[in-house]
């Protein structure tokens, strides 16, 4: 059981890099548009193989199914294309779970400031919030036992984490911006998780900060809200916060890119038979300041496709690291017994014509990762901005 949930996550990890830019196929009633290789006599010798195999083999045969998902991946890998794969029912529903972006918690975010210490940011009316939580509260103790410099965003992430069942929850001593310390039991709950968060720095109001998680179907409605919330604040800046971005929708990410653009061309899809530029619609006044954009290995996908917009259009930076490489535009089609497949119909371009795939983009302000963790990227955009505005 343990190896199983080990390839489940290892392989929804993959997911999250390879399996994002997405465009589905289906009828409306869920089944899959029929084609012309669906025909056993396609096949036949691999019709032979099974029969002798049948016949012949020594020991015992594994059953249909799993010899049919082993052709099937056979298949798959003479393409050599890592982005063109088969997942079997448990790791499908997982993905999709993934997908779906709830989890049960008391809905913060956690990041480790430039001093090393971990910053919470609760979201928008989740028990965090309820509870007293604010922006900036530095996390001292979870169920008593204090924070050490050694663990890790995700581990600490993991202590805030737990199953929803009455009264269960957890303990944290918080320190406010005050300096004032104070100590909170908060019950988990089912979280969904937003798409994108904003705030003003406390470094400087005059920067706005603004993160995009993952692109889903509700991110270009978050992102009008969130721009529109920055705006009536008056920020000077503005850091756009791609890291750890795996990626997401295609149409969404498109639709995004065109909130910050008055014009010019988004991206360069091009298909096996077909080329599609799409451009930026006429007539929106997004916002008119200047943007750092922050990028790392785990940049990807849709992301990568709202940086290079922005980048290629004059109206933003890259700061960070060189982002993954990921480029290319993947077709999911669920299959009859639960299990799905991915295929890569399309690559796309920046606007510039210069491809993602397996290349990256590349910064045009190069940092090192702090390798404790602190966010030095952070720290970088806003003096960087702040030497501008001044």
């Amino acid at each position: 059981m343990g190896l199983i949930i080990g390839i489940v996550v290892a392989i929804s990890y993959m997911i999250g890099f390879i399996s994002n830019d997405l465009v589905e196929n289906m009828l409306d009633d869920g089944t899959l548009i029929a084609d012309s290789y669906s025909s056993q006599s396609e096949y036949v010798i691999l019709s032979e193989v099974q029969n002798l195999v049948s016949s012949v083999y020594l020991r015992e045969l594994p059953d249909q199914t799993e010899l049919e998902y082993a052709a099937i991946r056979g298949m798959l890998e003479s393409l050599n294309d890592p982005a063109t794969f088969f997942i079997d029912p448990p790791v499908a529903q997982s993905e999709s779970q993934a997908l779906a972006g709830t989890y049960g918690g008391i809905g913060v975010l956690v990041k480790r400031i430039e001093s090393g210490e971990f910053a919470l940011f609760p979201f928008q009316e989740s028990p965090s919030f309820k509870a007293g939580l604010r922006d900036n509260d530095i996390l001292l103790k979870v169920n008593g036992i204090s924070l050490t410099t050694d663990l890790t965003i995700d581990e600490v992430d993991q202590l805030l984490r737990g199953e929803v069942t009455d009264g269960n929850g957890v303990t944290v001593e918080i320190q406010s911006l005050s300096g004032e310390t104070k100590e909170f039991f908060i019950e988990f709950e089912v979280i969904n998780i937003p798409s994108v968060i904003s705030r003003l720095t406390q470094e400087d109001e005059s920067i706005g900060y603004l993160q995009i998680l993952k692109f889903t179907s509700r991110t270009p409605e978050e992102l009008e809200t969130q721009l529109a919330d920055l705006e009536n604040l008056d920020i000077s800046a503005l850091i756009l916060d791609l890291r750890n971005n795996s990626g997401g929708l295609l149409v969404e990410s498109i639709e995004v890119a065109d909130q910050f653009l008055e014009e010019g061309t988004i991206v360069i899809e091009k298909s096996r038979d077909d080329m599609t530029e799409f451009a930026a619609s006429a007539g929106d006044d997004p916002l008119q300041v200047p943007i750092v954009i922050l990028v790392n290995g785990r940049t990807a996908s849709a992301s990568e496709l709202l940086a290079g917009a922005l980048r290629d259009n004059d109206a933003g930076i890259l700061m960070g690291q060189k982002t993954f490489g990921k480029g290319t535009v993947q077709q999911i089609f669920p299959l009859s017994d639960g299990s799905s497949i991915h295929i890569t119909s399309a690559e796309w371009f920046t606007p510039n014509e210069l491809s993602i795939a397996e290349n990256g983009l590349e910064p045009d302000i190069t940092l090192i990762p702090d390798e404790s963790g602190r966010d030095v990227e952070f720290g970088e955009a806003v003096r960087y901005l702040q030497s501008i505005l001044n």
